[in-house]
């Protein structure tokens, strides 16, 4: 009885300590953060007490400040891929525990000691059914001004895609992308220079097709897929998708890192990614969560159009970004 009574209070001091325990969680906000409010803080909290906090966006700048300040308020936070393996090496991230995370149920691309994946995504050539009067095949067509005249929609930040897309639509053979021949990537986009339309968030991409300021352009699949199913004149070609993903990691010295890496062990967990990719149209990391999505949802995620698909080098982008990004910025600020 008094073993009984023992294990009783113990269960409400542990529930009482998690009813008081929070962490922060920071993303891109938009639709993609109010769906994993949905998908996973939201079950979290009712599972263990413990309650999320949402911020954001997402601001690398401020994230590395934290960690070198010692003044961290973050506790899990959803990066780029590249993002997660450098800031990795350069020791800004607490380790993940995998007894408590299954990383052999994860896509062996999107984990590693210090992040687990979050969900995965494409580029895919988006456009507006409305303004385009032929639809464009490749990403060529984010080239030929004379076929789609006016704006074209592209990823404003020095991150793996951009540069990918213009050296396939020069004809570079995608087993031969890497290292990025940068002149040549370059010079292709100066054709275009102009006519480009930059966006910075998910958000702005959105604006731009669905208003038609853009009639074409480069786009996370999950985005354009959410116009269209709130009936937005928009489509979709997936020729030669480019694959990336983004990764959940904790600062280090983040406030509440245990809680976090629980939090993270539940958002890779088969049931909180299915429900997160039907959600977004983003695909699972988890190996088990595609089964458990409806097979009409899935048919509009990466993981349905592998043919002809292309994963991003992230490991290259993390070893080579930050000389890349300083090329990106001089190209983006001096006039044609």
């Amino acid at each position: 009885m008094r073993t009984l009574l023992a294990m009783l209070l113990g269960l409400q001091l542990l529930s009482t300590a998690h009813a008081e325990q929070s962490l922060t969680f920071v993303s891109w906000g938009g639709s993609t953060q109010a769906a994993q409010t949905r998908a996973w803080s939201e079950p979290f909290t009712q599972q263990t007490g413990i309650r999320v906090e949402q911020a954001g966006p997402t601001d690398y700048a401020a994230f590395k400040a934290m960690v070198e300040s010692g003044k961290v308020t973050w506790d899990v936070v959803d990066v780029e891929a590249d993002f997660a393996l450098r800031a990795g090496r350069e020791g800004l991230l607490e380790p993940l525990d995998f007894k408590q995370i299954a990383k052999r149920t994860i896509d062996p691309r999107f984990v590693t000691i210090y992040g687990a994946g979050s969900f995965y995504f494409s580029f895919i050539l988006g456009y507006n059914t409305q303004v385009l009067a032929t639809a464009p095949q490749d990403w060529a067509a984010l080239f030929d001004t004379r076929t789609f005249p006016g704006k074209r929609a592209l990823y404003k930040w020095p991150s793996p895609g951009v540069l990918e897309m213009a050296l396939l639509a020069d004809g570079v053979n995608p087993a031969q992308l890497y290292p990025l021949d940068l002149d040549r990537a370059f010079r292709k986009l100066d054709s275009i220079k102009g006519d480009i339309a930059w966006w910075g968030s998910g958000d702005e991409s959105q604006q731009l097709l669905s208003s038609g300021s853009a009639g074409l352009g480069m786009f996370w699949n999950g985005r354009v897929n959410a116009l269209r199913d709130g009936g937005a004149p928009v489509a979709i070609n997936w020729q030669q998708n480019l694959v990336t993903g983004d990764f959940l990691v904790i600062p280090r010295g983040a406030p509440n890192a245990e809680a976090a890496r629980a939090f993270i062990a539940h958002a890779t967990s088969p049931k909180a990614q299915a429900d997160f990719s039907s959600l977004t149209g983003y695909a699972p990391v988890n190996l088990g969560a595609s089964a458990l999505v409806d097979p009409k949802l899935a048919e509009n995620q990466p993981s349905a159009h592998k043919t002809g698909q292309i994963t991003l080098d992230f490991k290259y982008w993390s070893l080579n970004g930050e000389r890349i990004a300083e090329r990106w910025y001089a190209w983006q600020a001096a006039k044609n």
